[in-house]
């Protein structure tokens, strides 16, 4: 495979609604777009989750376009023989920034799955046609209005709901849910809020409230304090911002502080190394599951590919398009079927659409690059 061009686009979308976390409120999302054109004239896309401010994890689109632009689109748009694979050992030497790579190696895999004419899930080894998925729900003006929120989806269809939570947005919204709706599959994610000693305070209540999964509560090295809540828990800890790689896996694994692996594509670099992430914590017994990052249909449509993959199972955080906007970049969006579930695009590489149109209207800026004569 080898490059005729690369495009570079920052793209503005207003949520549905404001999404809150323990990070803050959230109610545009601003990203890349990253397009790359292959000299057969075949289009991949790849979406670059970093946020306008590095508050999840270091990167910011600042610092991704940064490293797209001076590192990776240069070295891709030289390259003779290029592959998602061979792409990831080049960049292995820089440092994290595993967003942007990410964003590189997506829309590389996307390219590749269509020169084999296949799907992005049937090139990961995929074979699923329907995934399960729940629905997360941000922190909310007054409990009365969460435990209405979730009574929505739960109409809507969404079988699974994971509430943010925070010190103070904690004990009392999630009871609340629990008691209006006693046979919920409830799970709860804190994205690091909590200190280590809060160890004791977090397990009583999310006992007391039956809540089946509790994700990532403490700072993102903090194992021992994982290790510590997750020992004898009826409920499963689930790492997110902790696992980057395979090493800190491992390490997690061997302490006993994960007993859920939350693979998100940007933070991790890419689908393959999702991939990895999700066969070794299976050889561990422990359930992988894919998250999402408000993505768009681009970055869903991979999400999604990915979920489809034996081992990931549990539901994942990738509801349909219409819960987070009201106009996508696909021409058809996702949508919730039945038993929770999306469907696994079948067409090649993503499967989906992308609507040049809806990109020209929503972008912000926009840079091509080209290989060097």
């Amino acid at each position: 495979m080898r490059l005729s061009s690369a495009r570079l686009d920052e793209i503005a979308l207003d949520l549905v609604e404001p999404f809150e976390t323990s990070f803050g409120v959230e109610k545009r999302r601003r990203f890349l777009l990253l397009r790359l054109e292959s000299r057969d004239g075949l289009v991949g896309y790849g979406e670059c989750v970093a946020s306008t401010d590095p508050l999840y994890s270091s990167e910011s689109n600042l610092s991704a376009r940064d490293m797209l632009a001076r590192h990776f689109l240069p070295g891709i748009l030289g390259a003779s023989d290029l592959s998602p694979e061979k792409f990831r050992a080049t960049v292995a030497r820089f440092r994290g920034n595993s967003m942007s790579k990410a964003a590189v190696e997506t829309a590389l895999v996307d390219l590749a799955a269509k020169e084999r004419g296949v799907s992005v899930a049937r090139f990961l080894g995929a074979s699923r046609a329907r995934i399960p998925v729940g629905v997360s729900v941000g922190i909310q003006p007054s409990v009365a209005a969460l435990v209405r929120r979730v009574g929505e989806y739960l109409e809507d269809g969404y079988a699974r709901v994971k509430l943010k939570v925070k010190p103070g947005w904690d004990d009392g919204p999630v009871g609340a849910v629990r008691r209006a709706y006693p046979d919920l599959d409830l799970w709860v994610d804190a994205n690091q809020a909590y200190p280590p000693s809060a160890v004791g305070a977090i397990r009583s209540w999310a006992e007391r409230h039956r809540v089946a999964q509790v994700e990532q509560p403490f700072p993102e090295r903090a194992i021992r304090a994982h290790a510590k809540l997750a020992r004898g828990a009826p409920f499963r800890v689930c790492l997110d911002e902790s696992i980057v790689d395979p090493e800190s896996l491992e390490d997690a694994l061997d302490a006993g502080a994960v007993t859920s692996v939350n693979v998100k594509v940007g933070r991790v670099g890419g689908l393959l190394t999702g991939r990895s992430l999700a066969v070794r914590a299976a050889r561990s017994g422990v359930p992988a599951w894919v998250g999402g990052m408000l993505e768009s249909g681009i970055g869903r449509a991979h999400n999604v590919a990915l979920a489809a993959r034996p081992e990931m199972t549990l539901p994942g955080d990738l509801s349909a398009s219409d819960r987070y906007y009201r106009q996508d970049l696909i021409e058809r969006p996702f949508l919730l079927g039945p038993g929770s579930t999306l469907e696994v695009p079948k067409g090649p590489g993503i499967g989906v659409e992308v609507s040049e149109r809806a990109i020209r209207r929503y972008r912000r800026s926009t840079k091509t690059f080209r290989p060097a004569r």
